[in-house]
């Protein structure tokens, strides 16, 4: 008779679970480091945007023979950058300009999906297929994982005042747009990294779910990194393992035990709230 220890240990015996546990804690380690900063900055739209823009990069990838992650990249750093300059040259708010841009290249993505045989479906790029990455896939994205980790806490001082503050962080010298370029480069890299985790329709809520959740529970940034990465990798594990047991998609299971958290931490925080004694009305 098996234990459950035994019974929880059997996918560990399988190389394709071994090969997405790696793949899916790499993605929701930074994609958890990230989102504290969009999540400050206020770029939760941005996220949403660039995720969908890289379909049409994706898809020219393909036709060209090169690697996806190439095409994602360079697609994701168009809609930035494009949304920057046409906010610049024209009175549209820059929500509004995203969701045009965004909206466009999602669109164009998806014409172009159904217009060539690329020999992979759809669904794989959407939803993402963490169960079946490769060695070449996995390594990948633990060299990006890595590379924008690194980079965020090389320069994390700065990048914090560059959030909160880039008025101040111009006056002493700075290199505000420098570091404006800097986040957008890392917030492509890190969609590409978690594409094949959760695929383009989820990776916006790998992105900004576990800032949020974080930011409702403590009031530092260096707690907020810890707890979002702790919540953003208990999700990822528990929800590759559950996805195994009862045969489901692996990117939309990670995506809601991370929404329970979140629900979690919203009831702990408004309970909070009520049980902290009012203060009494000044006597006059």
């Amino acid at each position: 008779m098996m234990s459950w220890l035994d019974v929880l240990l059997e996918p560990m015996g399988f190389e394709f679970m071994q090969r997405a546990l790696l793949t899916a804690a790499a993605t929701s380690i930074v994609c958890a480091i990230f989102s504290c900063f969009l999540v400050l900055k206020g770029w939760s739209l941005m996220g949403d945007a660039i995720s969908h823009a890289v379909l049409p990069g994706v898809v020219l990838a393909y036709l060209a023979g090169i690697p996806l992650a190439i095409g994602a990249f360079g697609s994701g750093l168009f809609c930035a950058v494009a949304t920057g300059f046409i906010k610049e040259h024209c009175r549209v708010k820059e929500d509004s300009v995203m969701g045009i841009v965004f909206s466009g290249m999602f669109a164009a993505g998806l014409v172009l999906f159904s217009r060539v045989n690329t020999g992979q479906h759809l669904s794989h790029i959407l939803f993402g297929n963490v169960l079946g990455v490769t060695d070449s896939e996995m390594l990948q994205t633990l060299i990006i994982a890595a590379v924008v980790t690194l980079a965020i806490l090389f320069r994390f001082k700065d990048l914090v005042l560059f959030c909160f503050d880039p008025v101040q962080a111009k006056v002493i010298g700075l290199p505000v747009r420098f570091y404006h370029y800097a986040l957008l480069c890392m917030l492509a890299m890190t969609i590409v990294a978690a594409l094949q985790a959760v695929g383009v329709v989820l990776v916006v809520a790998m992105l900004i779910t576990p800032g949020i959740t974080a930011f409702l529970l403590c009031k530092t940034l260096p707690k907020m990194v810890m707890i979002a990465v702790t919540v953003s990798l208990s999700a990822a594990v528990s929800g590759t393992f559950i996805s195994f047991y009862i045969d489901a998609a692996t990117g939309p299971t990670i995506v809601l035990i991370q929404a329970l958290f979140f629900l979690l931490a919203l009831t702990a925080n408004l309970l909070r709230k009520s049980l902290k004694p009012r203060q009494s009305a000044p006597i006059a």
